[in-house]
């Protein structure tokens, strides 16, 4: 009996030829997907282990930089680019390009200009560069947009947009005349919709109660709860750590799911890697699925704009509103530039109005004045003479 012919070796994948994937798996539409250039693996270990950057700063790093590529001409089967005789006004060409040709905000150049720069400092570094070509372009000017905050009814709106109902109620309300097997169908998806109820509205009270980013909450692990102490051992930007208080309405929510929807949407242990938010699967909370429970969320409870991030800025700005120091907003949110923070002071504007009013001189003095004239008119009340009442007799005609 003849052996089987042996198959034809596979040829290996080009590394340039693999697509790159955006949002929820699909095909990227940036300009740059796809491409390859030998620096580029070099440069991501060095985000990961050098700067320990999270994965989606390494991933936007690397798309910002493909994005230079397809800008300098690089195509998917050519011959890598030199970048080490990138000149400083071809990069201020191409980021001129980023905003007239593909419209993009301030924010998003100054983002692309923040990567060349860190790029071209670490071929310095390496001793591939002399000097770096993106150190001679300066920052360009944008305007701080204030960000979207939620008022304290919304958010309280928000959260109960999630109420979760008892799955004994959904199974009650089948027909009578229904088989077992219907039944027990029934009575599991009513039971897998519970629990996502509760595990929604643990995410919210996240959000919202802690403050969290959706990346920290959707990787918040079991181990990272701290219910003795009050606090939740949180995993930032840069796998930087912080404590962060919960309050009681989130400790109640997330004590709820862990006892009585988690054990429902575990399948297997490790499937959930040991995560505290678990999706339908039993697989970790991705951050796609965080930033949709919470556009479903603000569709029940009828706000207009809201999102992830939308919840985080409420946080903070509620807290400086009540009384809290700048300081302490500012580590519970974990930024490294108190200037990042101080924005919210310039949501509050009744707060803003308060100040300005209590401590402006001429506010002060107008203050003042207005309290003088007050006083001064009531005691003129108080000396002016009584009107004497004056009595007249009526006679009457016989």
């Amino acid at each position: 009996m003849p052996l089987p012919k042996p198959r034809a070796p596979r040829p290996p994948a080009r590394p340039h030829a693999q697509p790159a994937s955006g949002k929820r798996g699909r095909p990227s539409t940036r300009p740059g997907a796809g491409l390859y250039h030998p620096l580029l693996s070099t440069f991501q270990t060095y985000l990961r282990i050098e700067c320990g950057f999270a994965r989606n700063t390494q991933l936007a790093y690397a798309a910002d930089l493909r994005d230079l590529l397809a800008d300098l001409g690089q195509t998917l089967d050519g011959t890598p680019i030199n970048l080490l005789a990138v000149t400083p006004r071809r990069l201020h060409e191409h980021l001129q390009s980023l905003k007239t040709a593909r419209r993009l905000s301030g924010t998003s150049v100054t983002r692309h200009l923040a990567t060349l720069r860190v790029f071209f400092d670490w071929l310095v570094a390496a001793g591939k560069l002399d000097k770096s070509p993106a150190s001679a372009i300066d920052n360009p000017t944008r305007w701080r947009k204030l960000p979207t905050v939620l008022s304290p009814g919304q958010a309280r709106a928000l959260l109960n947009s999630h109420a979760p109902t008892p799955h004994s109620k959904a199974s009650a309300a089948l027909p009578a005349a229904v088989s077992e097997p219907k039944l027990a169908a029934a009575t599991k998806l009513a039971a897998a919709t519970h629990a996502l109820a509760l595990r929604d509205r643990a995410l919210l009270e996240l959000l919202y109660g802690c403050g969290l980013r959706a990346s920290e909450a959707a990787t918040l692990m079991l181990d990272a709860l701290k219910p003795a102490l009050g606090v939740l051992i949180v995993t930032g930007k840069g796998n930087k750590q912080r404590m962060i208080p919960a309050g009681k309405p989130a400790w109640d929510a997330i004590d709820h799911y862990l006892h009585h929807a988690r054990p429902t949407l575990e399948s297997r242990p490790a499937l959930a890697q040991g995560r505290l938010l678990l999706s339908r699967s039993g697989r970790p909370l991705e951050r796609v699925s965080v930033w949709n429970i919470v556009k479903a969320a603000a569709r029940n409870a009828g706000i207009a704009k809201a999102y992830p991030h939308a919840l985080r800025h409420s946080f903070a700005t509620h807290l400086l509103a009540g009384g809290a120091d700048l300081r302490v907003v500012q580590e519970l949110l974990g930024h490294a530039d108190i200037g990042t923070t101080q924005v919210y002071t310039h949501v509050d504007r009744t707060r803003l109005k308060q100040v300005h009013k209590d401590h402006h001189p001429l506010e002060r003095l107008r203050t003042s004045i207005a309290n003088t004239n007050a006083i001064n008119s009531a005691a003129a009340k108080r000396t002016a003479p009584r009107p004497t009442a004056r009595h007249t007799s009526t006679k009457t005609a016989n």
